[in-house]
């Protein structure tokens, strides 16, 4: 069990160990004004943390990633499986949410501002606006594939519309919707910095732009290793909670 386990890590671990090798050969090749080494990075992020603005900046985002992420899976979630459940529905909504979601959302942050000024309700819409999409598509298409045969057997039971959402399109549609999850992490990752920079300057989008500002290249590095390190845990967690909930696929 041990040796499985290790073997299934070693790749993992050795491509970690390249990178970093990389990254500090790179950084001390290269100016301080452009790139740091690795090592200066890791001493820079211990440095903020140990000054204590760091955390407090931290939670900022992560409050803000939260609030926009929660309620993108809330609405993406049900409005995936009802576009999938009511073709007409599907066929009026649809080209608005393709014309939405081809729109670069960085380009919404003005409207929103002048439509609700600064504050953490737009940056809570941002977030929203870049994670909701993938979740909508995924889900629409893991409900479009579910087999008719399995719709009218439920049916054929005298399975309510609600029975049916609950114990057939939601469970085939999960590994679907979990893909779009995926995809909605690092987009709400995007809209949680965008929202940083371009409405009130808070959280880790604060500490990148005042490094900026100061040429703190090593607070620059810290802070986008950090957003890093967090988007890989919510995609690892987001894995999971799939293999969890959708063990019966497997």
């Amino acid at each position: 069990m041990i040796k499985a386990w290790l073997g299934q890590r070693t790749p993992v671990v050795v491509s970690l160990l390249v990178g970093i090798a990389l990254w500090e050969i790179a950084g001390r090749l290269s100016s301080p004004a452009f790139m740091v080494p690795f090592s200066v990075t890791i001493e820079r992020l211990w440095t903020m943390t140990a000054e204590g603005g760091l955390a407090a900046q931290f939670l900022d985002s992560i409050e803000l990633f939260a609030a926009g992420f929660a309620i993108s899976l809330a609405v993406g979630l049900p409005l995936g499986l009802l576009l999938a459940r009511v073709k007409a529905l599907r066929i009026g909504i649809e080209p608005y949410i393709m014309v939405v979601y081809a729109t670069p959302m960085v380009a919404l942050i003005p409207f929103i501002l002048s439509l609700m000024g600064f504050g953490f309700a737009p940056k809570v819409l941002v977030v929203f606006l870049f994670a909701v999409f993938p979740i909508i598509y995924n889900t629409v298409e893991g409900a479009r594939s579910i087999k008719p045969e399995l719709i009218e057997v439920a049916q054929s039971f005298r399975s309510t519309e609600w029975a049916l959402w609950r114990e057939v399109m939601l469970p085939y549609t999960l590994p679907y919707t979990m893909t779009g999850v995926r995809q909605a992490i690092g987009r709400a990752l995007v809209g949680m910095v965008a929202a940083e920079f371009f409405l009130s300057a808070t959280g880790l989008g604060r500490i990148i732009m005042t490094s900026s500002q100061n040429f703190d290249t090593a607070g620059v590095f810290a802070s986008i290793l950090l957003i890093g390190i967090l988007g890989v845990a919510l995609m690892r967690l987001g894995a999971m909670i799939e293999q969890h909930f959708a063990r019966w696929r497997q």
